[in-house]
């Protein structure tokens, strides 16, 4: 199978067809949740599990980086799980963001094939980012699914799994602009509109990049119960993670939202220069809160963040994972502009300081641009 361009949130060419009207015109999905009640299925126990076994994969060549960092962020905090971030091969995975921009390189923990020698009856859950697909992923994912692993996809991570063909008749959602093509190309899926997840047998689904964080909540919940995932909540400064979401409302719609999907995906980039921004990081950054910052501020169409460290090394997050900077800082290709220092910022809370240092910057159009590509409801205007 041939290698497609990056399947991020709104990417370029996601945005044509969304903004002229592939999306807005799309029949209609059937709706739906986790379950009546908006739970992820509990998780069982399976022999020789003596914990929930959480692979986290990327794809060396290219990873939406919040997708596959903050379900690894929230899910390492929550001590519920063992979590391994897995790359298809040896090296760095290459990252990028909501509208295309390169983002911070990651290091994986293990490639398929160290995952699989040390772990030979599979994990129970993958986490499948929006990625470049590759039939080597296609075919560790479903040799993942065939040892009895949950597939838990994010935003478009969901028409990877699609694309293994082993969830035909399942009930699943994606990012909101894919939902034409997701209908046309993936039809023996069901595909749920209105619902921040969904669960259905072995894969669980969610929409655009800003359902990660409650989906990992969620899935904490599955894992050690209501009373954990609460507490977790608290800690990350998020809110509940209710599996309910009005998708519709992210639809392009003339005189509600065209607008500042349009100054996001074409106008500002047209008709203003790219502004470049440091984002400074040590070791120890928050992983979750570091990705949700730089991906927001490069998917304004007018400006780029750069990860800055004081060395080129790379930096070992709060949980153990290794990324590496772009820039160093003080270099000559390091911004002179920083953003906002994000030490001590709770993730649940990067995404409106972001989105708030963008109106601060580049205007509410922007910034509420920003949101909707993020399928992000709480940005208030």
């Amino acid at each position: 199978m041939s290698t497609p361009a990056p399947r991020s949130g709104l990417g370029a060419w996601v945005a044509a067809l969304a903004l002229l009207g592939g999306c807005a015109s799309a029949p209609q999905a059937s709706n739906g949740f986790a379950d009546a009640d908006g739970k992820l299925p509990s998780y069982q126990p399976r022999p020789g599990h003596e914990r929930p076994l959480i692979a986290v994969f990327g794809e060396n060549s290219g990873t939406e980086l919040s997708d596959f960092t903050v379900p690894y962020g929230v899910l390492s905090e929550s001590g519920a799980a063992d979590v391994v971030a897995v790359s298809t091969r040896p090296g760095p995975i290459a990252t990028f963001t909501d509208m295309g921009k390169p983002g911070f390189r990651i290091l994986g923990q293990a490639t398929l094939a160290a995952f699989d020698a040390s772990h030979p009856d599979g994990a129970d859950y993958v986490i499948v980012p929006a990625l470049r697909e590759t039939p080597e992923a296609l075919s560790w994912l479903a040799l993942q699914a065939g040892k009895g692993a949950t597939l838990v996809s994010i935003c478009n991570g969901g028409m990877v799994v699609a694309d293994t063909g082993l969830m035909a008749g399942r009930r699943a959602t994606a990012h909101w602009s894919t939902e034409a093509h997701r209908l046309e190309h993936h039809a023996a899926v069901r595909w749920v509109r209105n619902a921040r997840y969904v669960a259905d047998g072995n894969w669980i689904s969610t929409a655009g990049v800003s359902a990660a964080l409650p989906a990992s909540l969620a899935l904490v919940e599955a894992i050690a119960g209501t009373e954990r995932a609460q507490a977790l909540a608290r800690q990350l400064g998020s809110g509940g993670w209710s599996a309910r979401h009005d998708s519709d409302a992210f639809h392009p719609q003339p005189g509600v939202n065209l607008l500042p999907l349009a100054q996001v995906a074409y106008l500002n980039r047209w008709l203003h220069a790219g502004d470049a921004y440091a984002l400074p990081a040590a070791d120890g950054a928050d992983e979750t809160t570091l990705a949700l910052t730089l991906d927001a501020y490069s998917s304004t169409g007018r400006s780029r963040a750069y990860l800055t460290a004081a060395a080129g090394a790379p930096l070992r997050t709060r949980h153990g994972l290794f990324v590496l900077p772009d820039r160093v800082q003080g270099a000559a290709d390091a911004p002179a502009s920083a953003l906002p220092a994000i030490d001590g910022l709770p993730p649940g809370q990067a995404l409106d300081r972001a989105l708030d240092g963008i109106a601060a910057r580049y205007g509410r159009a922007t910034a509420r641009g920003v949101a909707l590509v993020f399928e992000y409801p709480d940005f208030q205007e």
